[in-house]
């Protein structure tokens, strides 16, 4: 999938959408990095001497066996466990883990972190990285790190002064224009018993609308709908999202249509720690894509790089032959069936600022470098002790040049309980790429046309 071509020509976000002080792009001398030392999304090219190697272009190519049908397969069958962290071994490993890894190994005698050999499989079209090369001179936050300007597409901050860009380009980062998927979320008991509730997600950003406008919504960063469509109880409910850029100028627009009552109501609460869909209490509005929204109600510090084991090609986890009773376990997911690599990441610390609430008082980032993905999220409550673990299993879309998640785990180490989301192995049609979308299929009129029960 390749960048939108209008996108490019019109400038969807002009500097002059917002007022207020801009900050945020570096000189042409250090944006000369990018392509150079810098791969042309901001990770360092080169290798660190041992496990890391030099990013070479990432994964480009389907493996044979492959289909063009959304079900991927496994490009290293024959990649080998090098070594497993566990209860016996992990003080020798915790600094390259976070406190939340280590904790969910101490607390489950059975949670293990398989390591692989390392794969930098990361790899975008050449036009989303030509732009964000470009984004480097001329993306610049503004309203204190609130919203962006001169920004298209891409990743706006590829060589990140701050915290809060870096968050920006997880938030931001390309998932390939419009994309349709069918996937499973479960909450299991403490005891492992789960029921699955589907989901079909409509992802689509605004340049990549048939009928797409420039002027037309120019705060819109994407559009999102969730239909669920099992079990009866909740099919035919029906979420909308307008994705603002500047969410404190202009909230988030949501809306959810509820099938027993036939009715579309506005949705303020889908937005920092309003509950998440059908979750059971198991994650916040803002855990989902580890996290998403507005950034405004923290303070954000980029701490730095470091090396660390995070999840990484993944693809065990979507294989077909595995049932969801494959992988749903009591506590955590089967981690015999999960592939972690030594990767580098950009460790980014949120703070609840003096005056705000929401129910983690502080979230600490690992961003893979590569991809500017959110590996792992450890969440801490208001006393400051370690409360939830997140985990993003990363795998390569091969064909389609995308970078994005098999499933995402979040663990309740007080509760037992987890919540993971993005199982696709008994689902239909996982993945569709490319999907023609138009501006009236996301209004709220839309909504009770798309609910069926």
């Amino acid at each position: 999938m390749k960048l939108n071509k209008k996108l490019l020509a019109s400038g969807v976000i002009a500097a002059t959408l917002f007022a207020g002080n801009a900050f945020g792009a570096v000189s042409a001398e250090e944006a000369a990095k990018l392509g150079d030392s810098l791969t042309p999304m901001g990770a360092e090219k080169a290798g660190n001497g041992g496990a890391i190697p030099a990013w070479d272009g990432g994964l480009t190519e389907a493996p044979a066996g492959y289909n063009n049908d959304g079900i991927y397969i496994n490009p290293f069958p024959n990649d080998e466990v090098q070594f497993t962290i566990d209860q016996s071994n992990v003080d020798e490993y915790a600094d390259k883990l976070s406190p939340g890894q280590v904790a969910m190994i101490r607390k489950y005698d059975d949670y293990k972190i398989p390591v692989y050999q390392t794969r930098r499989t990361a790899a975008y079209p050449q036009s989303v990285m030509d732009e964000t090369v470009k984004n480097a001179t001329s993306a610049e936050l503004i309203k204190d790190g609130n919203g962006i300007a001169n920004y298209q597409d891409a990743t706006p901050f590829p060589i990140p002064n701050n915290g809060v860009e870096a968050i920006w380009n997880h938030i931001t980062r390309y998932r390939g224009g419009s994309v349709q998927r069918n996937v499973g979320q479960v909450t299991p008991t403490e005891g492992g018993a789960y029921s699955v509730v589907k989901f079909q997600d409509e992802l689509t950003w605004r340049a990549y609308l048939e009928d797409y406008a420039p002027d037309e919504d120019p705060n819109v960063l994407f559009y999102f709908k969730q239909a669920i469509t099992a079990p009866a109880r909740l099919a035919g409910n029906v979420l909308l999202v307008h994705e603002t850029l500047d969410q404190v100028a202009e909230p988030r627009r949501a809306w959810v249509y509820n099938a027993g009552q036939r009715r579309v109501r506005r949705a303020p609460q889908v937005a920092y720690d309003g509950p998440g869909t059908a979750a059971d209490g198991m994650r916040t509005s803002d855990n989902f894509d580890m996290f998403n929204g507005a950034p405004d109600r923290y303070n954000w510090e980029l701490v730095g790089k470091k090396e660390m084991y995070i999840p990484y090609n993944s693809y065990q986890l979507v294989d077909r032959d595995l049932s969801y009773d494959d992988i749903i376990k009591a506590g955590h997911i089967n981690q015999d069936l999960t592939r972690y690599e030594l990767h580098r990441v950009w460790h980014v610390r949120a703070t609840l600022k003096e005056g705000e609430r929401h129910i983690y008082a502080q979230r600490d980032f690992y961003i893979d470098e590569d991809t500017w993905q959110a590996s792992v999220i450890d969440h801490y409550d208001g006393r400051g002790e370690l409360w939830r673990v997140a985990e993003a299993h990363a795998m390569q879309f091969y064909d389609q040049e995308i970078p994005w998640y098999a499933i995402e785990v979040l663990y309740d180490l007080l509760s037992g309980r987890y919540l993971a989301l993005g199982l696709t192995n008994e689902e239909n049609d996982p993945y569709t790429f490319g999907v023609e979308r138009n501006s009236r299929e996301y209004t709220p009129a839309a909504l009770r046309r798309a609910g069926t029960r």
